[in-house]
């Protein structure tokens, strides 16, 4: 090797190097700044049950739907995982989301047959059952209560027992007065508000100042909030008296855990590595959801950057560390829902308060993996 070809290898080499590093860097901030997450490749645990999705789709699906409580929102995330990685057409599903109708809820379509399985809550469902059109839960998305009581930062307001003469901004169940002069009398209130039932959105009513404080969820209404720069209080229902509970819930009717058992196996072991796949990678979960929801209807979700945030906040509340995603307990089917009955916020078919149910009748595991 004469002395020019080692001048010029010398210098070569480890220019080229540089620059080989240079590119992949520039490369990949430009990745990172087009705001959307790389998908990352789909894989399962060995010897985990979503391992036991085959790659291929049977031949033969069963139509299957599945009635949402909202517009597409990170409650949904496992859900539209699913329906991207093509689980409910392995285990033979084809599955069909109805959507929100402010006219008709999900549970009435699941009590009536006009939908397989739906999104509720545990009030619903027991009001469900107060007045004779049963549904039962049959997995919870979020394993603790998420909500909130929420005032702005500037009202004043810095705890519930201020809320005592201030008007709160209701979405007109009879079991809403109760929860919240709970919490004002477990912080050493009276408990007395104003309650009026909105017709337009919550925090644009709070934002307003035409209510003075209003009940929603962590995870998408205070994000919401935070990223467009209003300042709120924020207290947690369950740091005040409030029993934990489960919403929302993935509910079914009693005739359709009857007749389809084996379907709702297939649907709940494709929605739970839905939402597996969601606790483990919370950005590329929400690119999915936005992907999905904007490909379905255009402009369902136009703020990229609140679905992420919410993502973030909900995949590692959708289960506990070591816990199972859906799984559901005794005891918050007991307490909470045995609360809103005591306050008369539960109605039968006469519009008379219910006070006794059977409260193990409204829920299983069974259909979980």
């Amino acid at each position: 090797m004469n002395r020019r070809t080692r001048l010029f290898l010398s210098i070569g080499i480890p220019l080229l190097l540089v620059v080989v590093v240079v590119g992949a860097f520039l490369w990949q901030q430009r990745a990172s700044s087009s705001g959307a997450p790389a998908i990352a490749r789909v894989t399962v645990t060995p010897g985990s049950v979503c391992s036991t999705l085959s790659k291929a789709a049977p031949r033969q699906l069963t139509s299957m739907s599945l009635a949402l409580d909202w517009t597409p929102n990170t409650n949904h995330t496992g859900i539209y995982v699913a329906l991207a990685q093509k689980w409910y057409q392995a285990e033979g599903i084809d599955l069909r989301l109805l959507p929100y109708s402010a006219s008709v809820s999900p549970d009435v379509l699941v009590a009536t047959s006009k939908a397989d399985v739906g999104i509720s809550s545990t009030e619903g469902i027991v009001a469900d059952a107060a007045t004779g059109q049963p549904v039962v839960s049959i997995a919870t998305i979020i394993q603790h209560n998420t909500s909130a009581l929420v005032s702005l930062a500037s009202s004043g307001l810095t705890r519930p027992r201020d809320f005592d003469g201030k008007t709160y901004g209701g979405f007109g169940a009879p079991y809403e007065a109760a929860v919240v002069s709970e919490i004002i009398q477990k912080d050493g209130g009276k408990g007395k508000f104003t309650n009026i039932t909105l017709s337009v959105n919550a925090m644009q009513a709070l934002e307003s100042r035409r209510i003075d404080f209003v009940w929603v969820y962590e995870g998408w209404e205070v994000i919401q909030a935070q990223r467009a720069g209003v300042k709120l209080n924020i207290f947690p229902i369950t740091n005040y008296g409030v029993a934990d509970y489960y919403t929302p819930n993935i509910v079914t009717s009693p005739t359709e855990m009857q007749q389809k058992p084996d379907l709702l196996r297939r649907f709940m072991l494709a929605t739970s590595c839905g939402y597996d796949y969601a606790r483990a990678h919370p950005q590329q979960a929400a690119q999915m959801l936005i992907d999905k929801a904007n490909a379905d209807n255009p402009g369902t979700l136009p703020d990229a950057g609140l679905v992420y945030a919410s993502q973030d906040f909900l995949s590692p509340r959708y289960a506990d560390t070591g816990r199972k995603w859906g799984w559901q307990d005794s005891a918050p089917w007991h307490g909470y829902p045995q609360f809103i009955l005591n306050s008369n916020g539960i109605l039968d078919a006469n519009n008379k308060p219910v006070h006794t149910m059977n409260f193990d009748a409204l829920w299983t595991n069974k259909f979980l993996p």
